[in-house]
């Protein structure tokens, strides 16, 4: 009799308690999440798959039916007309990406150790470190002032370093950085550490920072879609006699300001003589060229975002 009663109190319990992965509610639930959220990406997806269709379409087609995602017609006029620059345009591309490169390891060398401390409890000077961070976040010097320091204190003009150092920190990824080493990284981990022998700089860079994965990754996609995106300090420090430093964006704003140019001077022209570029076609062109590397560096970010920062961890 008792080893049946056990059976049905066993029978019970296991009829009674289901763990959520097993229940039919947490499945259904679970296929609509995943449903609504491939239809979202997708919705995110079609304003992009319909820039890179109409890169490749006539002018005639858009003029005619309007954008759609099935043209009448397909070229490759525009492609033609922005690369018909040849090596003025690789040369481009090749000043963002070392900018973009550069700023971004360099920020992230700066604004690391930088907030590791600020995230320790032990630094004397952090409270006063985090009220001197305070200020640029609430005040700003100018534009006139910038430049001054910039270009007469720091003789930065017509340098990479123009396009670099301006941007380097970030006020608001240290204060990012700052909390994740405070909130996340276990304390006893950092003290068991420093107990076993090891200096502050080699727990910082052997234990804090391969748990820390997620947030570097997080600020470096941030850091270098501001690197990639920025045009504006090209044309405030780079002087026209100074091409060769151009980076890509600056570049093609130059290029469309040219085709607008063109297209306005066009009614005072006869039609034997006149040319007009494809415009509409030609901006989509320049979205390509633009957001093509961040699509294909970004995947490699989200594996970093992807990564457990517990594994082997002290739980606590």
């Amino acid at each position: 009799m008792s080893d049946d009663r056990n059976k049905g109190v066993s029978l019970l319990r296991r009829s009674k308690y289901i763990t959520p992965v097993e229940s039919s509610y947490s499945k259904g639930a679970d296929l609509m999440v995943r449903l609504f959220f491939l239809i979202v990406s997708l919705i995110s997806f079609l304003p992009v798959l319909l820039v890179f269709i109409i890169s490749f379409s006539s002018e005639k087609s858009i003029l005619s039916q309007g954008y759609s995602f099935f043209p009448k017609e397909f070229t490759l006029e525009s492609y033609k007309i922005l690369f018909r620059s040849g090596s003025y345009l690789i040369r481009s591309l090749f000043n963002s990406v070392l900018i973009t490169a550069t700023g971004t390891l360099l920020g992230l060398i700066i604004m690391c150790p930088f907030a590791y401390a600020l995230s320790r409890k032990e630094f004397k000077f952090r409270k006063a470190f985090v009220f001197f961070l305070m200020i640029p976040m609430l005040f700003s010097g100018g534009l006139v002032s910038t430049y001054m320091v910039n270009t007469q204190i720091l003789h930065l003009k017509n340098s990479y370093w123009a396009l670099i150092l301006p941007g380097l920190c970030s006020t608001w990824y240290i204060m990012i950085l700052r909390n994740y080493f405070k909130t996340t990284i276990p304390d006893s981990l950092i003290e068991a550490s420093l107990l076993d022998g090891g200096r502050q700089h080699q727990v910082f860079f052997y234990v804090v920072l391969p748990l820390s994965k997620p947030v570097i990754a997080t600020v470096a996609a941030f850091q270098t879609l501001n690197y990639w995106n920025s045009w504006y300090p090209s044309l405030l420090y780079i002087d026209s006699n100074h091409t060769e430093l151009y980076p890509l964006q600056y570049v093609l704003v130059n290029m469309e300001r040219s085709i607008n140019t063109i297209i306005r001077d066009s009614q005072y022209l006869s039609a034997a003589q006149d040319y007009v570029p494809p415009a509409i076609t030609v901006r989509m062109v320049l979205v390509v060229i633009v957001i093509l590397p961040i699509m294909v560096v970004f995947p490699f970010f989200q594996k970093a975002l992807k990564t457990g920062m517990t594994v082997g961890a002290i739980k606590e």
